[in-house]
């Protein structure tokens, strides 16, 4: 379903930054607000990672976040390779071409940097996300399985 509402895209300034800081909150439910407003505040001017931010009706809706990676990035052929760290949706906004804007954003961010790729990772059990990244055109490359052992 198509969105119905006009939406702005903003990259992350010190202006949204607070707002973006409450949404990475939402996705990521077990960070702190000042860790992440302090680590996203050192990308705002970074060569090598961005953020764009959804905003509607005077409210922020959803973010992308990406990143030069130059270590191993599984199905990586070249090297570096452009990462989404993370893309979300509030739930109320979701299903309305939103993520799918975002994803056209950050493929044209990783043209402009001249790289050839752009990878992302979700869980395992992450069913919704999967699909959105199968219906994006991504590929699935490699699924594995983490372990510790406490001593």
């Amino acid at each position: 379903m198509k969105s119905n509402f006009k939406i702005d895209i903003e990259v992350l300034s010190l202006q949204n930054l607070n707002q973006l800081t409450e949404l990475v909150l939402e996705f990521w439910n077990d960070c702190l607000f000042e860790k992440e407003l302090e680590s996203y505040k050192s990308i705002i001017d970074s060569e090598d990672e961005i953020c764009y931010v959804v905003k509607r009706d005077e409210h922020y809706i959803a973010f992308v976040h990406l990143s030069t990676r130059n270590d191993y990035v599984e199905g990586a052929e070249n090297l570096p390779v452009a990462y989404i760290e993370g893309i979300y949706v509030k739930p109320a906004y979701q299903k309305q071409g939103i993520a799918k804007e975002l994803v056209k954003i950050a493929e044209n961010w990783v043209k402009e940097k001249g790289f050839t790729q752009i990878a992302s990772d979700t869980e395992s059990g992450n069913l919704g996300s999967i699909d959105f990244h199968t219906k994006s055109g991504f590929t699935e490359v490699e699924r594995i399985v983490c372990f510790i052992k406490n001593l």
